[in-house]
């Protein structure tokens, strides 16, 4: 197999469509025959990238790259960036304001749950001017 690449865009605020494309990427890999250990760390990545992006940034794009030995997962935005990276990745920590907690998001679990699914895990960001996070999966017996 080779490389196989996909983006999705991602708007701002726009709670009516959030989770699709970390749907579509679960359904891709499915549909590839990926292990089912994969295919959940995977998406559960996908869904906290698309939800930050939607939640935090001014729209974005989530990508995938699938390679004979790993699964990679980007999130661009355009956005304000991450002032602390050391305080974002604490579990518990939010900068999501009252409105998004009220509906239900917002707990401050998103990155380190990137992270978690994640056997590699990169974050670069520039206030003013957006977050890049990229989260790679390795495909082994047992995932």
């Amino acid at each position: 197999m080779g490389n196989i690449s996909y983006e999705f865009p991602v708007a701002k605020d726009d709670f009516e469509r959030a989770g699709e494309a970390s749907s579509k990427i679960k359904k891709i890999l499915r549909q590839l025959g990926m292990d089912s250990g994969i295919i959940r760390r995977v998406a559960i990545g996908a869904y906290e990238a698309e939800m930050n992006l939607v939640i935090h940034s001014l729209g974005g794009v989530i990508s995938i790259t699938i390679d004979p030995e790993s699964i990679i997962i980007t999130a661009e935005d355009n956005g304000p960036g991450i002032e602390d990276i050391e305080l974002a990745m604490k579990e518990g920590y939010s900068t999501a304001p009252d409105r998004i907690r009220e509906m239900g998001f917002g707990a401050g679990m998103g990155l380190p749950n990137m992270k978690k699914c994640s056997d590699d895990f990169i974050i670069e960001s520039v206030v003013g001017k957006g977050t890049k996070i990229v989260m790679k999966m390795m495909l082994k017996d047992g995932d």
